[in-house]
């Protein structure tokens, strides 16, 4: 995995000179997502956990992922039909527990009796009880007999008028204790899978046949790696069935189990000694038995499995079937993407899963954005809804199909419908006389005109919920003719959908990175919203400088805000669904921008800092980088959109106010930064600086916007511009 990674950046370096992209080390959605786990217990005990019993399936099991069919976990003691199993730590012989304040060791105890006359002693040892101490950290309890002994010393003097004196062991190690084991059984056949390492999701696959996938990589149900920070690889991700009840039929009944996968999809590539495993389990001889297997290679389309059943030893009440994948334990990497598995009757060949569905998710009807600030909307309504919204939808019929049925989105507010569009068949087939058999369709459709999203709702923040609807002419799996999705109204401008693919970022010593962004209205920004993604190395230590530039004819400009060199900010990781780290300007300054701007960083070392680039939605029109500070832009060539979102201060945080910094009273900038002497000054109207050295002695002046300090030996120094009350410190290294 590494020495493909390797040349894989390599290439990335030559093809898109100082920009990157690497594959993500942790699904920060997943993070703290415990309720799901089976058997959970911070105690060092079984006590309080619960083993769940699940129920029996039966043919015909289907899922093409467009919904969640993954088993939850969250009972509670009072739910119907549970159960519990006390068990305490000491039994007697006879296994019935001892008192709750019995206290033993199972060190020798004695009685020490003193021969004052003789200047000796005699030790008599207690006898000992026989008792069994069980192990409560795991359920089923494992009982051992031990011999236990009284927890204390007595000491006794012959011949000498004192009491007896009683030495109790303070920290006597045997003591009785409990813990419940609770029992829940399950009865939900909506859900087929026992546990969820697989991630359930709408964005990681290339082209689907329908919306919705369980990818597999190298991080557990949590999003957290297997084996960070090692280049093991091994057994991963695990999806497994409920039990299947197999005795209706036998091995003549041609039941077969389908499936189709696909490697890396929009995500990290397998290598041939990567694989996605299939195997059945064995009631009779409790073995789990491998009958399918596909090796890692890059994107491809999905391929698909036909596996015949027909060995008598899966013919049980206790079947079950479960894929798991072999690859890299450090992060999301080696990526397989499951749809479409069916176990049924009647085995066929060609015409497996003839389904007409949505591919994606609709991601926005607003032009641009995927999220604007409700005021923004609000203020500017007028045009704001896209003439060009994406539908991706496949024919996997294997004949063409009419186009005369119109498809449909409906918006609706607090569960009414407001607006409806019509989705038109012929335009849906991008004016194909038919829909092709086995082929993707990708079309846009007008919604600019007729229905908006209502600027008349009181909320400081909105949500819209939008339904798309493509049903077919022929039987197929409705399910996933429609898709479900969410226009959201808060604080932000954002061009992605909520989730990362990959990492990205430039590399090279105070490269820049800068995000296009054009606001409906003028207004104060405070900050940016960043989803800093971990990756192959972590440089959560490492430093940037946010920055926000003005527009300079579709590229940066000049710089609007620049955080202090001294007051750095690094990538934050955190947890958390869709986890972004906020970064306000420093005093919780405001900054009016009007028009284009340009929001990003500066950053000093010149590793990639992986910021989330979300690969479903195409800007990297809108993403710019520079290596030569901000002398010359490039524009990305890695489509996606890059994860950083600007934040205005809106009705949502009236309380940031400060007196705003208006762009004629913004700082100046000095730059590199560190440097090794030569700095630049950028700033309006410069007449004249002075440089002072720690002491506060001037060693030059200079009436050009630059200065050269590289005689000098290496520290900190003071730069006091003319016209300009604010003293910068630069460094010189």
């Amino acid at each position: 995995m590494y020495k493909f990674l390797g040349l894989f950046l390599l290439l990335t370096i030559n093809l898109f000179a100082q920009e990157e992209v690497g594959p993500i080390m942790q699904r920060q959605e997943l993070a703290k997502s415990e309720s799901n786990l089976m058997n959970k217990s911070n105690t060092g005990t079984f006590d309080s956990t619960f083993i769940y019993i699940p129920d029996t399936l039966s043919i015909r099991l289907f899922d093409d992922f467009s919904t969640n069919k993954f088993q939850t976990y969250n009972a509670d003691y009072s739910d119907l039909g549970v159960t519990f199993d006390k068990k305490y730590r000491l039994l007697d012989v006879g296994s019935s527990p001892l008192a709750a304040d019995v206290l033993y060791t199972e060190q020798v105890t004695f009685k020490r009796v003193f021969d004052v006359a003789n200047s000796s002693f005699t030790d008599i040892p207690f006898s000992s009880v026989s008792i069994q101490k069980g192990d409560l950290s795991s359920y089923p309890v494992v009982y051992n007999p031990i011999a236990a002994y009284p927890p204390y010393y007595i000491y006794d003097t012959l011949d000498y008028p004192n009491p007896v004196d009683t030495i109790w062991i303070l920290d006597a190690e045997i003591y009785q204790d409990s813990a419940t084991q609770f029992f829940a059984p399950i009865n939900d056949k909506e859900k087929y899978w026992l546990e969820s390492e697989a991630y359930h999701n709408y964005s990681m696959a290339k082209d689907p046949w329908s919306i919705g996938v369980a990818t597999f990589d190298g991080l557990d149900e949590n999003g957290y790696p297997y084996a960070i920070g090692t280049n093991n690889s091994g057994f991963a991700d695990h999806l497994t069935s409920k039990p299947i009840d197999m005795t209706p039929y036998d091995a003549s009944d041609s039941i077969r189990l389908s499936f189709l996968y696909q490697p890396q999809g929009l995500c990290d590539a397998p290598e041939a000694g990567d694989s996605l495993f299939l195997e059945f389990y064995e009631k009779g001889t409790d073995q789990w038995n491998t009958v399918w297997s596909g090796g890692g290679t890059s994107v491809q389309d999905f391929d698909f499995g036909h596996i015949l059943i027909d060995s008598v030893i899966y013919f049980t009440d206790y079947f079950q079937f479960r894929f798991k994948n072999y690859g890299g334990l450090s992060g999301s990497l080696d990526h397989f993407h499951l749809d479409y598995v069916e176990l049924d009757l009647s085995f066929h060949n060609d015409t497996l899963f003839e389904d007409f569905a949505f591919v994606y998710p609709i991601y926005t009807l607003l032009n641009d954005y995927t999220s604007v600030p409700w005021d923004h909307y609000k203020n500017n309504f007028a045009g704001k809804m896209t003439d060009a919204a994406k539908m991706v939808i496949r024919n996997g019929s294997i004949t063409p199909e009419n186009n005369n049925l119109n498809g449909s989105v409906e918006v609706s507010y607090g569960g009414g419908i407001e607006g409806t569009f019509v989705l038109n068949g012929a335009n849906l087939s991008n004016g194909a006389l038919n829909y092709g058999p086995r082929t993707t369709y990708v079309s846009y459709h007008d919604f600019s005109s007729g229905y908006h999203f209502d600027e008349t709702k009181p909320g400081i923040e909105e949500e819209f919920d939008i339904l798309g609807i493509v049903p077919a002419q022929f039987t197929n799996e409705t399910v996933n003719d429609s898709v479900h999705s969410k226009q959201v109204f808060k604080n932000y401008y954002s061009y992605d959908d909520g989730t990362a693919e990959l990492a990205y970022g430039p590399t090279g010593l105070q490269s820049q990175l800068a995000i296009k962004y054009i606001p409906y209205e003028a207004d104060s920004l405070v900050g940016a919203m960043i989803n800093f993604v971990p990756s192959v190395y972590d440089v959560s230590n490492k430093l940037f400088i946010l920055t926000v530039w003005d527009d300079n004819n579709g590229v940066p400009g000049s710089v609007l805000y620049e955080d202090e060199s001294f007051f750095p900010r690094t990538p934050s990781y955190g947890n958390g669904s869709n986890d972004f780290a906020y970064y306000f300007f420093k005093d919780t300054m405001k900054l009016n921008v009007s028009g284009t701007f340009y929001i990003g960083w500066r950053q000093f070392d010149s590793q990639r800092l992986n910021v989330g680039l979300d690969m479903n939605i195409v800007n990297n029109d809108k993403t710019f980088y520079s290596v030569n500070n901000g002398n010359t832009w490039n524009q990305s060539g890695f489509l996606g959109s890059v994860m950083i979102r600007p934040i205005f201060s809106t009705a949502m945080d009236v309380t940031l106010g400060i007196p705003e910094v208006k762009n004629e009273d913004k700082a100046a900038t000095i730059f590199p930064n560190p440097s090794s002497g030569v700095f630049e000054i950028k700033t309006k109207n410069f007449e004249s600086a002075e440089v002072f050295d720690i002491q506060g002695k001037m060693v030059c002046t200079t009436n050009t916007s630059s200065f050269d300090i590289s005689a000098l030996q290496n520290g900190i120094f003071f730069v006091r511009i003319k016209g300009d009350s604010r003293i910068y410190k630069v460094i010189k290294n």
